[in-house]
Parts: structure tokens; C-alpha cells; sequence
């Protein structure tokens, strides 16, 4: 049985903290919430732990994991010139650095890599917990390997009750997608994985920061080879905008009916107005604000599988810069088919 504690996002207990610190320093894994989605922590020192974490994911052995520490001087390794004006700038934060990996990280971290990711997040109880815990905390997203990132303790608790000791619940996240990993160790040092800092963000501290091509070897981070972020219904991407992407999905959506489907659709605000005509409707907000799209993301795919979509229809035209650039990535890896 998986225990639950609520804290308060703001000013948690030293008391909940310390008992979770307990439990990662005893080899267990502890749920906890960042910035960005709920994480599964475990002790990055300890090959043991990190190997329960794969186990309880059932998490492919060559995809590796994030780091996470309270401070830039607690990263194990060396952050280069560009690094540091990086932190400066990013952390606590949504973004990710590769570099070369020091000593005392678990070989199992890296995948036998000789880099490793790591950040700071941006939430009280996530630094807390590290500082308490008085080691790095190695932690992808606390779901089932491939599905859809948990943005809330229930999501948490939905794929992975009775395979982790502890959840630390604070509340739904604020960003809703995973941290950006930009790779320091290419040249140029290239952007991984698109997330909550963008590519033109990145390019005001080093503009010579590209996009990574898809990757051929090892993967260097998590979130760029297998699919991910998948909710259990067939998921379509409806590439256009407001009324006309409710013209299209209702189109579609007849015949998916008369096969005998139930439709859900995953719309802006725009587009729920003009009415997609489904049978399920998650909103993600005005197209405007992009910030609020990222964040209901998740939260919408898994309120659709929750209410019994057989097919979810998602808008995704968005424009292929900054956060539109990352929640379009999102949908693409989550084995969404375009129309």
C-alpha cells in the first residue's frame, strides 16, 4: 500500500519532508511534485534504488533519467562557463543540462553513459525533500513507462499505487510538461527535448542553441526515442485552430461514431466554442495562452481515458515555436496520428 501525505506546495511540513528523505535514503521511492509534472525519486547514489525505479515504470534499461539537486554547486559534475550563465539564468527551473557525469551518480542514472541530465527544479517540496534527503534525487515522470506524465498525486497513484512507498501530495503542477534538456556536452550545444524554457529563451544566453536531429545512438535524455505521454484511447492530431479545427474534428467524428466509437476531443477554448460536436470535451484554454494549454495537457488526455474515450481528437496547430514547439512535441510522441 502506497502512503499518501498532503503538504502544502507553499511552506511544507519539515516533518512530511523528513519522513520522505527517510524513505529515499533507506532505498525506497517517494513521489513528489515539481514545477513541471509529479516525479519518481529515488536515490541517485544508490544503483539498488535507481533500478526500482525502472522495475516500478517499467521503464526500458537504455532510457535515462534526470538528476535533480537543490543547488548548482550539488551537481555532480562540472558545469562549464556556459553552464553556469545557464543556471543563472534557468534555475530553479524547467531545464535540463547534459553533461559529462561525475563521480558518486549511479552508472544505472546514465544508462552506463558517461553524461547524465541534470536540474534544479522550481517547487518548494521538491528542494525540500532534496535538501532533507542529502543526496541527488534521480527522477523521471511517476507514471507507467509510455503513458501519459501525472500532473497530480491521483495521477500518481492511477498507474503506480502498491509500486512506490510514499506520495507527497501538493496539488496539481504549475507548468505541466517536462523540463527543456539542452546537451552542453554537443557543439553546438543542442536542444534534446523541447519543454517549460524555449528554444528562443535558450538563445538569449547562447545563441548558437539548436535543435537536436531525432537519435540514432544511446539516447542522451529521457523523452526523445520511445513513445511516451500515451493516453489509452487512439489519439488523432487535428492540425488547425479554433472553429476550423471544430469543423474538422465534427466531420471526423461522425464516422467514428457510426463505428461505433466514443469521440472525445482536446480543444482551446476557440475551438470548444464552435462546438467539434463529440461525445466528450476537455478544454485547454484560450490559444493565446500557451502557458495554460501546456499545463491542462496531461490532465486533459487522462480525464478522456478516465471518462471512456475510444478515440481523442487533439488540436494541434499551434505554431511550432516557443511552448507550442514543446506541446507539440508532447502530442507527436504521444503516437498521435495527424489528419
Amino acid at each position: 500500500m502506497t502512503r499518501v501525505l498532503e503538504v502544502d506546495p507553499a511552506s511544507p511540513d519539515p516533518q512530511a519532508l523528513s519522513a520522505a528523505a527517510k524513505v529515499l535514503r533507506e532505498g525506497g521511492l517517494v513521489a513528489f511534485p515539481t514545477e513541471t509534472v509529479y516525479g519518481l525519486g529515488a536515490d541517485a547514489t544508490s544503483p539498488e534504488a535507481v533500478r526500482r525505479i525502472y522495475e516500478a515504470k517499467g521503464r526500458p534499461p537504455d532510457n535515462p533519467l534526470i538528476v535533480h539537486v537543490a543547488s548548482p554547486d550539488a551537481v555532480p559534475g562540472r558545469l562549464t562557463s556556459v553552464g553556469r550563465r545557464l543556471a543563472e539564468r534557468f534555475w530553479p527551473g524547467p531545464l535540463s543540462l547534459v553533461i559529462a557525469r561525475g563521480p558518486g551518480i549511479a552508472p544505472e542514472v546514465s544508462c552506463g553513459l558517461d553524461t547524465v541530465a541534470v536540474r534544479m527544479p522550481d517547487h518548494p517540496v521538491a528542494l525540500g525533500l532534496i535538501v532533507h534527503a542529502g543526496v541527488p534525487v534521480a527522477a523521471p515522470s511517476a507514471n507507467r513507462s509510455g503513458r501519459t506524465s501525472p500532473t497530480t498525486a491521483q495521477h500518481v497513484l492511477e498507474d503506480l499505487e502498491g509500486r512506490l512507498e510514499l506520495v507527497l501530495d501538493a496539488g496539481p503542477t504549475r507548468v505541466g510538461l517536462e523540463s527543456t534538456v539542452l546537451d552542453l556536452t554537443s557543439d553546438p550545444p543542442a536542444v534534446l527535448r523541447p519543454g517549460g524554457v524555449t528554444l528562443e529563451q535558450l538563445r538569449e544566453v547562447v545563441p548558437q542553441a539548436t535543435l537536436a536531429s531525432e537519435p540514432t545512438g544511446a539516447p542522451r535524455s529521457p523523452g526523445t526515442r520511445y513513445r511516451h505521454y500515451a493516453p489509452r484511447a487512439r489519439l488523432r492530431l487535428v492540425e488547425a485552430t479554433g472553429a476550423e479545427a471544430a469543423q474538422l474534428i465534427r466531420r471526423l467524428a461522425e464516422a467514428e461514431r457510426r463505428a461505433g466509437s466514443r469521440v472525445g476531443a482536446l480543444v482551446t477554448s476557440e475551438a470548444a466554442r464552435a462546438d467539434p460536436g463529440v461525445d466528450l470535451l476537455e478544454e485547454l484554454g484560450p490559444a493565446a495562452d500557451l502557458a495554460v494549454v501546456a499545463c491542462r495537457l496531461y490532465a486533459g488526455l487522462r480525464a478522456l481515458d478516465a471518462r471512456g474515450a475510444d478515440v481523442i481528437f487533439a488540436e494541434a496547430g499551434f505554431a511550432p515555436d516557443g511552448l507550442g514547439r514543446a506541446i507539440c512535441d508532447r502530442l507527436r510522441r504521444a503516437g498521435g496520428k495527424c489528419l
